[in-house]
């Protein structure tokens, strides 16, 4: 299946704490659990059929982006978007010092399109 990035919308589901994208009946979506000065990434799951298309990568960056126009600390609890920060530096001033010294320090386990 091919994907059109640019005309696959993210949303904000802020009662489930979740960005969410719909193609072809399937969900993706990436968890956080929401603090007054910081947010927490917990996981992102994208189904198999749209899967390595980049999905993720749009999801996360919809998700950073809204984290920095808040302004809110990030807390990549997801492993998916901690190696996206790694190989991103735009988005590493989100991560605390301490949090962004421990991200940088671990190999990457999570790949990102």
């Amino acid at each position: 299946m091919d994907l059109n990035l640019d005309s696959i919308t993210v949303t904000n589901n802020e009662e489930a704490q979740r960005f969410e994208a719909q193609v072809d009946g399937l969900r993706a979506l990436l968890t956080y659990r929401r603090f007054p000065d910081r947010i927490v990434f917990n996981h992102i799951e994208v189904p198999p059929p749209v899967e390595s298309k980049g999905l993720a990568a749009k999801l996360t960056r919809t998700a950073l982006d809204f984290a920095r126009d808040n302004h809110f600390r990030v807390v990549p609890l997801c492993p998916y978007v901690a190696a996206f920060i790694r190989r991103h530096a735009e988005y590493q001033d989100l991560v605390s010092a301490d949090d962004l010294k421990k991200l940088l320090s671990r190999s990457s386990g999570a790949t990102d399109q």
